[in-house]
């Protein structure tokens, strides 16, 4: 196997597969790198059995030349090593040659390295998907979606499933839901083509970070293929696949009130900064802790107290406040997550009492819904 390749172009390609590669893999060939040359381009995969990240330069780019290729073929190379040496190569030529036994040698001005490589033969396989089940989404509103909801999947693991984000497509609607059962976050979107039949998916809330790491904020599209086991993620240029959490994911709608007795339509970023400023001093306090309560004449107050520490009452206006009177204390962690996942805009809040769960959403659509649980603090 013998080629040369554009630094850059080669170090972007191995900023996306490094993310899928750990050194705690129990698998010792993935904590390699696969390259495969062919006279199109090249491909590199990485993964750690959970997800896998597979990216593909082509030899030429809108008349570029990026990649010369003289003799196919493929290579798994040490993944940290390898990364951190064409990080540091002093120019944008890199050449690549593997002899027998694997040995790879790589070349770049005056640099000149040898590195042991393993038999590519040995590597796993991607999944073989079948795309019946495909739908699109733009990477942007994909990006919003997971930053809307996997701040709310559980962290711990006495409940697997919980750690991962459910998507369901149901009624020509997908619906993702994270829950960690003190809070919840829902956001549904409408998609046109998506597939008629039912289908019910849990992503790992880790997969879905890393793959956020890798989209682009821009409309271009990714294709979705959802199968009983992984789902897949493509783009132009990376496939990214994912297992997915076994078991079954609680039935979510039953937890999200019917009817409220407070309704309060307030400023987000308003309600953010003043909770912000509550917290400071509810976070000497373990729990964190911030209380709620309306006031006459349109006004809330927020308010915190740490006895060894001090208090804190901030009064904000709102714009609207119907309903019977209301005090409730709530995580300041959780109200400032659902806040900034809502990004802003103006929220009502509405409660059913001062012990059970509240809901958030934006005044202009409830395309996003957040749900909270109340503490009790006496």
């Amino acid at each position: 196997m013998k080629f040369d390749i554009m630094r850059d172009r080669l170090l972007d390609g191995l900023n996306d597969v490094m993310k899928a590669v750990s050194s705690k893999t129990t698998i010792p060939i993935l904590t390699g790198i696969k390259i495969d040359i062919s006279e199109e381009g090249m491909r590199l995969t990485g993964s750690d059995a959970d997800i896998t990240i597979q990216t593909y330069i082509p030899v030429e780019e809108n008349g570029e030349q990026l990649i010369n290729v003289e003799k196919p073929g493929s290579i798994v190379l040490q993944a940290k090593m390898f990364n951190e040496i064409v990080r540091k190569l002093p120019t944008n030529d890199v050449e690549f040659e593997v002899s027998e036994k694997f040995q790879t040698r790589i070349r770049s001005g005056k640099s000149d390295f040898h590195l042991i490589g393993l038999d590519s033969t040995e590597y796993p396989l991607l999944p073989e998907l079948s795309e019946d089940n495909q739908f699109t989404v733009p990477a942007d509103l994909l990006k919003s979606i997971i930053r809307e909801t996997v701040f709310a999947v559980s962290t711990s693991e006495s409940r697997p499933v919980l750690t991962g984000v459910h998507w369901q497509i149901k009624d020509g609607e997908l619906v993702c839901v994270a829950t960690d059962s003190h809070r919840l976050a829902r956001r549904k979107v409408t998609l046109e083509h998506l597939p008629s039949e039912q289908s019910s998916v849990v992503v790992p809330g880790k997969s879905l970070t890393e793959l956020s790491k890798i989209l682009n904020d821009a409309t271009t599209p990714v294709d979705i293929v959802m199968t009983n086991q992984q789902v897949l993620f493509k783009t132009n240029d990376v496939l990214f696949f994912s297992r997915l959490l076994e078991g079954n994911y609680p039935d979510t709608s039953r937890l999200i009130p019917e009817e409220y007795k407070t309704d309060v339509t307030v400023n987000g970023r308003s309600l953010l900064q003043a909770i912000d400023r509550a917290s400071l001093l509810a976070r000497e306090d373990r729990n964190n802790v911030v209380r709620f309560t309306t006031m006459q004449d349109d006004t809330i107050e927020i308010s915190s107290n740490s006895p060894e520490v001090g208090k804190v009452e901030e009064q904000i206006q709102v714009s609207s406040l119907v309903g019977e009177e209301l005090k409730i204390s709530f995580s300041a962690k959780y109200m400032m997550d659902a806040l900034k996942a809502i990004d802003g805009q103006d929220v009502v809040i509405q409660f059913t009492g001062a012990m059970r769960p509240f809901i958030i959403r934006s005044v202009h659509d409830d395309a996003i819904l957040q749900l909270i649980l109340p503490v009790r603090t006496y």
